[in-house]
């Protein structure tokens, strides 16, 4: 008797595995990268774009332009989810792609306020939807390229992969920050360092698109024999787009709030060292990387539910504490981020390989994106602004509440949600 697809995929490791994990997961450094930079050096570029505002205001100006990007993030994410369930996944991988790399550039070149008065801040807004469309259909095409690519029973541990991809994006560029903030003065990294780290993922971007070029498409995308309209689709999958938008509030406030909002706050409001701080969230970041696989592989074993519910349970018992922590020191800054990192990992493992296995081939890439992009969009960006006005004006204790019951909102999603681990998206 012949084996099912699943079994004989599930049997050997896939012949391209190595070029399939390093194509998708250069590309997704990158945009990880790109917005990790606009947080990061905010504190540095804040004052070149909104002169008229000092200290505190210019940042939360800075910071008000990062949470533009994220508006259209579900714009991208529905044209490029649709092109992806359409055209295919990797033809929607090289547009986004192209559009996060073009911003990237963009504001590496622009000229600041004193060059073009009003205009520049404008240029800086321009750059921000290129990324946010960009970014917002990078992870839906992604996500589900890499979940229809992996053998069923190493789902987990290859959908992990994005995090780490993305994670490791995000310490090339705090360890760029770190490095640039120890050799640079105050003034030259105002002046000019900040617009290294731009420039660099412009130029890193032409070489991933080559590399995308090369990719074939996934088996699911290649099998799939209808083609589903696309606000049907979203209509009778709405209770999946809406686990999605659930299971996505509570992680994608932890992430922004740890691994951008908090380094930008420490080093603008609590006036500890840039490098001093860079080199923390490098070490808690790290951290976070090598606990990814080893969540997505235990996910693979016991199921998706309980990894989800550890993420959402543990990060509401640690951000009170870890928050107390966080304008004392380094070191305090160090002993918050480790424990942070330790629960948002599982979320941030299992995830990706969740929104696939909720949605069919026919409308994966939409149905996941958007219920993922609404949440980041409407909770994720607008966190480290939050978290920066709130803790300004003497209610850190407050951020740290709506983190709670966010975190609370997603365990109760991830309580009554199906559990997934052993659905075959090929065969499906």
């Amino acid at each position: 008797m012949p084996e099912s697809p699943s079994a004989a995929r599930g049997s050997q490791e896939h012949p391209r595995a190595w070029r399939t994990l390093l194509s998708t997961g250069g590309g997704n450094a990158l945009e990880w990268y790109d917005w990790a930079i606009f947080g990061t050096f905010s504190p540095f570029f804040a004052h070149a774009f909104f002169p008229a505002r000092t200290g505190t205001l210019a940042l939360l100006s800075a910071l008000i332009v990062f949470a533009v990007g994220f508006v259209v993030r579900p714009i991208g994410s529905l044209i490029f989810g649709w092109y992806s369930d359409r055209r295919g996944r990797r033809a929607a991988l090289i547009g986004s792609i192209a559009l996060a790399a073009g911003g990237s550039l963009l504001i590496g070149i622009a000229p600041t306020h004193a060059s073009i008065g009003i205009a520049a801040p404008g240029l800086l807004v321009v750059a921000r939807l290129a990324q946010g469309l960009g970014h917002g259909g990078e992870m839906p095409a992604v996500q589900t390229y890499l979940a229809e690519a992996a053998p069923p029973r190493r789902r987990g541990r290859w959908a992990s992969f994005i995090y780490v991809s993305g994670t490791s994006g995000i310490v090339a560029a705090t360890m760029l920050g770190a490095v640039l903030s120890g050799v640079l003065s105050k003034p030259e990294m105002s002046a000019w360092g900040w617009r290294v780290p731009f420039v660099l993922g412009g130029v890193v971007g032409i070489y991933t698109l080559v590399m995308r070029l090369r990719l074939p498409e996934s088996a699911a995308q290649a099998s799939a024999t209808s083609r589903v309209r696309l606000w049907r689709g979203l209509w009778e999958q709405r209770a999946a787009c809406g686990r999605a938008f659930g299971l996505t509030i509570g992680g994608t406030v932890a992430f922004y709030l740890w691994v951008i909002g908090t380094p930008t706050q420490a080093v603008a409001a609590h006036r500890i060292p840039a490098a001093q701080v860079l080199w923390i969230s490098v070490l808690a970041s790290v951290f976070m990387i090598v606990l990814l696989p080893l969540f997505g592989i235990l996910s693979d074993r016991i199921g998706r539910r309980p990894v989800l519910l550890l993420s959402s349970l543990g990060t509401a018992a640690v951000v009170f504490p870890a928050t107390t922590l966080l304008a004392r020191g380094p070191w305090q800054l160090a002993l918050a981020l480790l424990p942070a990192m330790l629960f948002l990992a599982p979320f941030a493992a299992v995830v990706p390989a969740v929104y696939a296995e909720l949605f069919p081939a026919g409308i994966r890439a939409t149905g996941s994106g958007l219920g993922a992009a609404v949440a980041t969009a409407a909770f994720g960006g607008t966190a480290p602004y939050l978290q920066t006005w709130l803790g300004s004006s003497g209610h850190a204790s407050l951020f740290a509440g709506y983190v709670v019951a966010l975190m609370l909102a997603s365990a109760a999603i991830a309580w009554w949600a199906p559990e997934t681990h052993a659905i075959d998206l090929v065969a499906e």
